[in-house]
């Protein structure tokens, strides 16, 4: 608490002064680690651009799956970690890697699926009924099944509905291995269900005959945390730069500059970084 503290106060007084020379000179950009929902959305390119206005840092982002993004921060891979599973975040900190861990906003994850709705599922809230109907019937189910915290979490709402997933491997339960958008293409292109983000959904252009199957429930919930990583085990993480760009994602400006990011008028994340 205390390092990140004196952090915090060093740039606190960046920003203040429009950021000072010795970061300026020596901190040109940082790298963030974090997730193809925060670079697909275009949330990024709407927040970046304002950041760099601000304090002359520029923001690499290295757009991955949470688990890949978690394990290049601790190879050191990394100044900044922003992504979505809170469990691992903690483990993260935890173990050392990082520094301290902070809300930063949520949204929510939706079912979508094709128009003939196979399951049967369309307009339901409950997220485990709904997974168990898609499983009876064998309707096809299109997973990333690449770690991220999107993963993480369909995993998760199998376990809930009392369904091993993974010993339907290749026949309805199809793993694509790649990002939310790709896995998007894919569920539409072969008329599958698709847990996703509701940010990238929005932003998704090739919807086709999709549509939102499920949404509303609570353990659809889906939040976002930043942390820096941790300097001492990494003596290239730029600290100082690193935390500035923290301390502004939680600020009422940054808060306000997630806020204010829409398309078609439809909010896409939800700040809540607390004070």
């Amino acid at each position: 608490m205390l390092r990140r503290h004196l952090f915090s106060l060093a740039a606190g007084a960046a920003l203040a002064l429009g950021l000072s020379g010795t970061v300026q000179a020596q901190d040109q950009f940082i790298v963030v680690q974090s997730t193809t929902s925060t670079q697909n959305s275009g949330l990024f390119d709407h927040l970046l651009p304002i950041f760099r206005d601000r304090t002359g840092i520029e923001v690499r982002v290295v757009a991955v799956g949470t688990g890949q993004a978690i394990n290049n921060a601790m190879n050191g891979d990394g100044d900044v970690l922003f992504v979505h599973a809170k469990a691992s975040e903690e483990k993260f900190v935890a173990e050392g890697h990082g520094l301290q861990r902070s809300d930063v906003m949520y949204n929510d994850f939706i079912l979508v699926g094709p128009s003939a709705d196979p399951a049967g599922i369309a307009g339901t809230k409950d997220i485990a009924a709904a997974l168990t109907k898609i499983a009876e019937v064998g309707a096809p189910f299109a997973s990333r099944g690449d770690d991220s915290g999107t993963h993480k979490a369909e995993l998760k709402l199998w376990k809930e509905a009392g369904v091993d997933a993974a010993a339907a491997s290749g026949a309805w339960y199809r793993e694509t291995g790649s990002g939310m958008g790709a896995t998007l293409n894919t569920g539409t292109a072969m008329g599958a269900y698709v847990l996703t983000d509701r940010a990238t959904w929005i932003s998704f252009g090739n919807k086709g005959e999709h549509q939102i199957a499920v949404e509303g429930d609570n353990r659809l919930f889906n939040q976002y945390g930043i942390i820096l990583v941790n300097p001492e085990k990494h003596a290239n993480v730029k600290a100082e730069a690193g935390q500035t760009f923290i301390d502004w994602i939680l600020s009422t400006e940054g808060q306000q500059a997630i806020a204010d990011y829409k398309i078609d008028g439809q909010q896409l994340f939800f700040p809540n970084a607390e004070g």
